[in-house]
């Protein structure tokens, strides 16, 4: 039977729209094509095997310097690529070199030099071996490594090879990146906001090849960085093993929604490619470089942030240079006492921000805390003493001899307790007479505090994740031992790092940790992470409240005492208060 015009017509429509979604295609966007009217910018490549951390790798890269660049200048842009190579190529893909040399002429966003950067790889030691490739290892894993790669290594060797002047303002940096290279973009800029704010995430890989698949819940659960992110995917992307990609990436625009990110998105129906993410990059980078500068909204933030922190408000600096801040506690007068733990000092700062020496040799004392008598408490585990120290007068004192320790706490009782990592003991001195005795072991107990009403004692693992807490007897005894708080581990180790804590009048705890500051409520799950600041000299070491109200939060690290203003207010160290009853 011969077929009509009108069976043809309808079987072709029924071919064409029967491929599959992944075939889909999209036009070259005009803005990706060259035209010999507009200035072209220069590509130059080279190779770099000179990191120390990713050793022994080589890669190659491309610089894209444009026509306008000029060194003196600088505010002139940064958009970093990942497996870059991809993404400067003239026939196929965003030609991202391309695209920049329209943008920039049409003052569509800012002069930008582009870093095309492929991944690292081993070569093989002969002819009978294989490389090995480092791409999963640099691009899907947690944590800071990679950053610190671009900012500690890579721009100052472009910058010196190259005779480029390139800007270190973050509002003016920006990353890309496909499938793993997105998730490397993204979490670069995760890490150090300080030096990355923008990103285009392409077909994203935030999945469980290296953890990946955590960020959902992690951006909900950290107070909001200033990121301005933009993320393409579509809905026929992989979904193999390590997770479904389409759902990840649409999981990854609601949390980023939710916590009150600068967040866009396309999403198509596509595969695991370039296509699409190429066809829109000429409108997504006039997105991603629309607002001049990238900040949190906290307006907009559904998260505890939005109740804990205060707009505007980031970390100051009061005190810096010390080999190894500690302990830190406020004295009646508002008066902040800290160590340098390494140096053996103890340092005062007056409420009018003087600052000054007490104590040249502290035996090393690490953790302080404010006694009921008016006294600053140290553990100093150099001199294997508990000290005190008179807040007027300076004079120090020993009360207790034989004993390494951490951190140290007092009950307005009068009762001190303190704890022993080394030995693994918390130990317990009596009111008055300061007779010791072991309060309980455990395996690295580090940070200890009390809670608002000072009926529990809380101590922290350093080397787990759980914060035990104990209900304090008429004697000073502890009991009913609970692994009570559970607190987040870093991306990128088993070790919580979980020391200094603080608690608040309405009942959450504060703990200093590798991750940040996590506010946990009473019932004992992490409600906030506060992110260290940037850049961090070390991991946070202790917390505590001061300022007026007790709404000032101070931070100790291994350099820096810091300090920010926020809404939860510090419980009194001298007077008990009893907290609301929480959410179960």
């Amino acid at each position: 039977m011969k077929s009509s015009p009108f069976a043809l017509l309808l079987l072709l429509f029924l071919t064409l729209h029967a491929l599959p979604a992944d075939q889909e295609k999209f036009a070259t966007p005009p803005e990706a094509i060259r035209d010999a009217t507009i200035p072209q910018g220069k590509l130059i490549r080279g190779s770099y095997n000179r990191s120390t951390i990713f050793p022994g790798t080589k890669r190659e890269y491309a610089v894209y310097v444009p026509a306008q660049y000029e060194a003196s200048r600088s505010d002139q842009a940064l958009m970093v690529f990942q497996d870059g190579t991809a993404f400067c190529n003239d026939g196929w893909g965003c030609r991202a070199h391309i695209v920049f040399d329209h943008l920039i002429h049409l003052g569509e966003m800012p002069v930008t030099v582009g870093l095309f950067i492929e991944h690292g790889f081993i070569p093989a030691p002969n002819d009978q071996a294989e490389a090995r490739y480092n791409r999963s290892y640099e691009y899907d894993v947690m944590g800071d490594a990679y950053s610190r790669f671009l900012i500690e290594e890579f721009i100052p060797f472009i910058e010196k090879t190259h005779a480029l002047t390139i800007t270190k303002d973050p509002n003016l940096r920006g990353l890309c990146g496909a499938s793993s290279g997105a998730i490397a973009a993204f979490t670069a800029a995760w890490e150090r906001p300080d030096s990355f704010r923008r990103v285009y995430s392409m077909i994203g890989t935030y999945v469980g090849l290296r953890g990946g698949d955590d960020y959902p819940e992690l951006i909900r659960r950290t107070a909001p960085k200033p990121l301005r992110v933009f993320l393409q995917d579509g809905e026929n992307d992989l979904n193999i093993y390590a997770g479904d990609w389409w759902m990840a990436n649409q999981a990854m625009a609601r949390a980023l929604d939710w916590s009150g990110y600068e967040v866009n998105h396309t999403w198509g129906k596509g595969g695991h490619n370039h296509e699409h993410g190429a066809a829109i990059f000429p409108e997504v980078m006039r997105w991603l470089w629309q607002t001049k500068v990238v900040t949190t909204h906290l307006e907009s933030c559904k998260s505890n942030a939005s109740q804990y922190l205060v707009r505007d408000h980031e970390w100051e600096v009061v005190s810096t240079g010390h080999q190894g801040a500690e302990g830190l506690a406020l004295s009646a007068d508002g008066s902040l006492f800290f160590t340098d733990a390494t140096a053996g000092k103890l340092y005062k700062v007056s409420p009018d921000g003087t600052q000054s020496l007490i104590d040249g040799d502290t035996g090393h004392a690490v953790g302080l805390a404010l006694g009921p008598d008016g006294k600053i408490y140290g553990a100093a585990p150099g001199a294997s003493e508990i000290r005190m120290w008179d807040a007027i007068t300076s004079a120090r004192q020993t009360i207790a001899t034989g004993v390494k320790s951490a951190d140290i706490v007092v009950h307005h009782q009068g009762h001190v307790y303190f704890t022993d990592p080394m030995g693994g003991k918390i130990w317990h001195l009596a009111p008055s007479t300061h007779q010791k005795k072991v309060a309980d072991e455990f395996v690295n107990p580090q940070g200890i505090a009390l809670s608002a009403d000072q009926s529990l004692l809380y101590v922290s693992d350093f080397s787990g994740r759980f914060i035990y807490s104990y209900q304090i007897a008429e004697d000073g005894s502890l009991k009913y031992k609970q692994p009570f708080f559970y607190a987040q581990l870093p991306v990128n180790g088993p070790t919580g790092s979980l020391a200094g804590m603080a608690s608040t009048t309405t009942g959450e705890l504060l703990v200093a940790s590798e991750s940040g500051i996590q506010v946990c409520d009473q019932p004992g799950r992490v409600q906030l992470v506060i992110p260290r600041p940037f850049p961090a000299d070390a991991r946070p070491s202790k917390v505590t409240f001061g300022g007026p109200g007790r709404q000032t939060l101070y931070l100790a690290t291994q350099g820096t005492i810091y300090k920010r203003q926020v809404q939860l207010q510090g419980a009194h160290p001298l007077v008990p208060n009893k907290p609301p009853k929480p959410s179960l």
